[in-house]
């Protein structure tokens, strides 16, 4: 636990009041209560996790519960609005702002998005349903994105289009915009 707060705390250039950092250090402590056993024991400390929880959503506006997974080097950016599921999964080096949304699209399908390593979400964009995220992939402010991203491609727009990022060498045909008729 105390070797991903460090990190987490050097992935927000060492500032301790960024909320960002907060919200990690409550996400992270409550992954590490998982293993403490037996349950009667742990109590007292998942206890304490959903008071920080709440704490954090309150003064930070950000939401981000234990059971999602994130990996290295996560960055939020900036505070309010945050909404992260439960069933999301993240990759490494994964970057988030203000107003992002990483849900369900159905309450009675509880799937979140996967997404992969060097992404890149932009204030305001939702993320619904199971769909997944490339690597090396942005998504642009505001963007709802509904459907499945390759990797090194963009999404942008409402419903978002997925488009070729100009900084790759890919052919025009390498990102596609998938529907889903879920």
């Amino acid at each position: 636990m105390f070797k991903n707060i460090r990190a987490d705390l050097r992935a927000h250039g060492g500032h301790w009041g960024a909320q960002g950092f907060w919200a990690l250090w409550v996400y992270r402590y409550g992954r590490w209560r998982y293993g403490i056993r037996p349950a009667l024991v742990r109590k007292p400390f998942s206890m304490l996790y959903h008071l920080l929880f709440k704490t954090v959503q309150i003064l930070a506006g950000i939401e981000l519960p234990c059971e999602a997974e994130i990996g290295s080097n996560f960055v939020i950016d900036h505070s309010g609005g945050i909404v992260i599921s439960g069933y999301a999964r993240f990759g490494n080096n994964c970057r988030i702002r203000n107003g992002v949304t990483v849900g369900l699209r159905r309450i009675d399908e509880p799937k979140a998005p996967w997404i992969g390593d060097d992404v890149d979400i932009g204030a305001g964009a939702k993320l619904l349903g199971p769909i997944r995220i490339g690597n090396r992939v942005a998504i642009g402010a505001n963007a709802v994105v509904l459907c499945d991203v390759p990797d090194d491609c963009i999404a942008v727009g409402v419903p978002a289009i997925v488009k070729v990022r100009r900084s790759t060498e890919l052919s025009a045909g390498a990102c596609q915009q998938t529907t889903r008729t879920d």
